[in-house]
This record gives C-alpha cells, sequence and structure tokens, in this order.
C-alpha cells in the first residue's frame, strides 16, 4: 500500500509514517512528487495496518497497491523516472541512444566505434567484455581487458558506458569500469544477481526475457527496486515466437503498455529484436514513434568480420542514417536526443 502525505506535510511527520510502517513488519520507501510526497508499504498485507497509519497526523489517504509489482507500478509514483549518467540521459522527454559492438574486440575496434557513435549524437557506449554464448566454443570476449579498453573509450569520447555483467561475483570489477550494469536477457530472472545489482549505486538496463511475460518482467525489476536502486532501465529486446523470418519478434507494443503502467523509462533493441540488420533502422524508427524513451543499438566499423553478432550490427554508415532518422522523429514528438 502507499501512504500519501499531505501537501506540505514535514519532515517529522513522514519520519513517524516510516516508523509505523517498520514497526508492522513491513518495508517504507519514500518517493518524493513534485506535489507530493508518497511513502510506500512494502511486504504481506497486515490486518489493521492501513487503518493504523490512515489516522496518523500529516496522512491524507491510504490506498492499496493492486499491481503484483509495487515499486515499479505507476500507482506509487506518477511521475516518470528519469536515469542520468554521464551525457546519458534516458526517460521524461529525453530518447537515450546507447550504441556499439555486440563485443569488444580490440583497442582499435572499441575506439573507432566510440568516435563514431559520438559523432553521430548518441550518448551511450554499449560493447561485451564478458559474453554469454550458446556455444561454449564461441567468443566470450576479452573479460577484463576489456572493461579497460571500454574505459579508454570513455576517456576519449565522454561516452558512458554500458556493458553485460553475467555473476554477481562480477559486480565489484565490472563497477569501477562501467557506468550502467546491463543484465542480459538470460538473466532477467538470476534473482540472486538481480538483488545484487540492486544493492549498487550504478544504474541498471533490465533485458526482457524472450519467453517472459510483462508481469513477470517488471517482477524482475522490483526485484532490484525493493533492495534499494531507483535507477532501473527497462529493455524490450524480443521475444521468442512461432515465427522464424527474424531472430525474434519485436513487440513494440510492450512500450506504450509498460508505460501505462510502471515510471520506469523504457529502451528498446531493434538489434537483438530483429537479428537482421536490414531491418534495425525501421524497428527504431518504430521504437521512437511508438514513444520509446531509448534505443540500444548494436553497430560495428565491419559487420562481417565481426567476432559476434554481425549480421545483426548496423554499418557506420547506416548507424549515423539511422541516428538522422530518429532525430526527425523525436524533434515531431518533442523529444530531446
Amino acid at each position: 500500500m502507499i501512504v500519501v502525505m499531505k501537501e506540505g506535510a514535514p519532515k517529522e511527520q513522514i519520519d513517524q509514517v516510516i516508523e509505523h510502517i517498520e514497526q508492522w513488519g513491513l518495508r517504507s520507501h519514500v518517493i518524493e512528487g513534485t506535489e507530493l510526497t508518497v511513502v510506500a508499504a512494502i511486504g504481506e498485507k497486515r490486518d489493521g495496518a492501513k487503518e493504523a497509519l490512515e489516522i496518523l497526523e500529516g496522512v491524507e489517504k491510504v490506498v492499496p497497491i493492486l499491481a503484483p509489482y509495487k515499486m515499479a507500478s505507476t500507482e506509487v509514483k506518477k511521475d516518470p523516472t528519469v536515469v542520468e549518467v554521464r551525457g546519458l540521459r534516458i526517460g521524461g522527454g529525453h530518447l537515450g541512444v546507447i550504441a556499439g559492438p555486440c563485443s569488444v574486440e580490440s583497442r582499435e575496434q572499441i575506439l573507432e566505434v566510440a568516435h563514431i557513435v559520438k559523432e553521430a549524437g548518441a550518448a551511450g557506449l554499449r560493447g561485451g567484455a564478458f559474453k554469454p554464448r550458446t556455444s561454449p566454443y564461441s567468443f566470450q570476449g576479452l573479460k577484463e581487458k576489456g572493461l579497460e579498453l571500454l574505459a579508454e573509450a570513455r576517456e576519449a569520447t565522454g561516452l558512458a558506458i554500458v556493458t553485460e555483467i553475467m555473476a554477481k561475483e562480477q559486480i565489484d570489477l565490472v563497477s569501477r569500469y562501467a557506468d550502467v550494469l546491463q543484465v542480459g536477457a538470460r538473466n532477467m530472472q538470476n534473482y540472486p544477481l538481480l538483488e545484487a545489482v540492486g544493492e549498487s549505486p550504478l544504474p541498471v538496463l533490465l533485458k526482457r526475457g524472450p519467453s517472459a511475460t510483462m508481469d513477470e518482467f517488471l517482477l524482475a525489476a522490483e526485484y532490484i527496486l525493493k533492495t534499494g536502486n531507483p535507477r532501473v532501465i527497462l529493455c524490450e529486446r524480443g521475444i521468442r515466437t512461432f515465427e522464424d523470418h527474424t531472430r525474434f519478434t519485436l513487440p513494440l507494443a510492450s512500450v506504450p503498455y509498460l508505460h501505462q503502467h510502471t515510471h520506469l523509462p523504457v529502451v528498446v533493441d531493434p538489434s537483438h529484436g530483429t537479428g537482421k540488420a536490414s531491418l534495425v533502422a525501421t524497428m527504431a524508427r518504430a521504437a521512437v514513434a511508438a514513444g520509446a524513451d531509448g534505443l540500444m543499438v548494436e553497430m560495428h566499423p565491419n559487420p562481417d568480420k565481426a567476432l559476434s553478432d554481425g549480421y545483426q550490427s548496423l554499418t557506420p554508415a547506416g548507424f549515423r542514417q539511422m541516428m538522422a532518422e530518429c532525430r526527425k522523429i523525436a524533434r515531431v514528438l518533442e523529444m530531446r536526443m
């Protein structure tokens, strides 16, 4: 449930509400909006708790949260969450673009890509240092050396670094180099990992699992939020269906649906969502038109020679054209890019 405070309620009254919530064995979470402050009471329902909180000084009303995901719900927070790190800003009318190769392969490759990404107007650099691959014989990434190269690219361009983390044991290492921790689709329901990144001060980009429902996706985000990290970015990267003309099916209806049910920003990954470079720019434009808060796109200077996912990576020329086209759509929607 959420406790809505009266406008202008002082800190003493808010602290009193928090104390009472915790006395009932619930967890409190204060959310300050533009006009009102609400305090979320999270946990199993306690008989009598609602009535006891309603009579406290400074309380306007107490409202049950109907959604299974509590802290991610718009019932708790009406204002859209904006996630900002370095020059990357996602949500609240800002379209943040993250681009780069599937894998960091060499110093020359990642520095070249970083400069192209920067010059085209994107603010985030993606690149895998630890790569989860279906085959154990496929390229697994450069690991810490890859992280060092990403950090060097950030130093050269100022781009925010977004890279995947595969296990909670990697958090300290990756956090020394990255600006945003990415939880990949395979780990969307790795609950120990979700709780571990929930303890991190860095923003988390959470990718939807290929078979996950919307409720499962938002409940995965809830694990991160409830552990204490409010800076969560949702990423729609396509789901597995009976279709085989694309690698996955990219359901863009999830963008407005998520905006109706959560305050968290929504990014779309048309590279994984289609698996075909020829479709990426078109679906990127469609995602912006659908109201996405950001894009996450794979781009490689030589896709034919990429060590992973070259078939879904844009060329530098294709990426520049995509950025120009998306900028036009964003301008019509009065989004800043």
